[in-house]
């Protein structure tokens, strides 16, 4: 396979799992395994495509944030976020400083993904019979927002987690009741937390010397494919969730993962 169309896919499984509740990095770690190893700034590049397709589907939102900061509801809405962000931008740099980094190993994300989906099952269950109790809630509490942020970390500590799916059940078990506003907040969030973790590596990465020996065509094609990809996979969940569960994603995960382990032997 050509150094092109293997930048290409890794571009497509970035823009489609970053958002999907399936889990980004799980995906790209077990594809790289058969593609081949990107370096720290390719990895950087589609992460940055992923991120601009969420920020051009939210551009109204956002906006509307900056300019309603005077108004209670939207200055306290933008106060959960930057606290949110707060508290992951804190434990990432103590999980940093810890020197932890990545598993390269298929093992450990597979169990993760299939973990990962009995606990969506059970979090779709409990979340389901909240909003039967409780009704429609779709305001943000500063449980929510703290532990949002918490979950974000425990995600990027633990391939195979999904950011996505960590955050937005973590709403509606200990806040919001509605699928629609727990994704917004998760989405939200997820916009300067990952801007800032691609800054910090981007910072790092030029500090070492890493872009001096990088593919530009293949990063360019590479992050054009995210971008892209990305930007219809979140116009489809946001439509999706909106009338159906995430149960198919908790469900595609522990088959995938399963099929991962049975696969294995032959992918050591």
């Amino acid at each position: 396979m050509s150094d092109l169309l293997a930048a290409l896919l890794l571009g497509i499984i970035e823009g489609i799992t970053e958002f999907l509740p399936i889990s980004s990095t799980g995906h790209l770690l077990i594809a790289e395994h058969w593609l081949g190893q990107r370096s720290d700034l390719f990895n950087i590049a589609i992460q940055a495509g992923a991120i601009l397709a969420v920020v051009l589907i939210y551009r109204q939102r956002l906006w509307g944030l900056a300019l309603g900061l005077r108004e209670a509801a939207q200055r306290d809405y933008a106060i959960k976020l930057a606290a949110a962000f707060a508290v992951t931008a804190a434990g990432g740099l103590l999980v940093k400083k810890l020197g932890w980094t990545l598993p390269d190993a298929i093992a450990p994300i597979a169990w993760a993904l299939i973990i990962g989906g009995v606990w969506m099952v059970l979090a779709e269950h409990f979340a389901a019979r909240r909003a039967q109790a409780l009704g429609e809630r779709t305001e943000i509490t500063w449980t929510v927002a703290i532990l949002v942020g918490v979950a974000q970390v425990v995600a990027g500590v633990f391939p195979g987690t999904s950011r996505s799916a960590a955050t937005i059940f973590v709403a509606l078990l200990f806040g919001t009741t509605s699928r629609v506003a727990a994704t917004e907040f998760a989405f939200l969030v997820g916009i300067p937390t990952m801007f800032a973790a691609t800054g910090y590596e981007l910072l790092d990465v030029y500090r070492s010397g890493g872009m001096a020996h990088e593919d530009w065509s293949a990063l360019s094609i590479a992050f054009v494919a995210s971008a892209v990809t990305a930007f219809v996979a979140v116009k489809w969940l946001l439509r999706y969730i909106q009338s159906h569960r995430f149960t198919a994603f908790a469900v595609y995960r522990v088959l995938f993962g399963a099929a991962l382990l049975w696969l294995l032997p032959a992918a050591a």
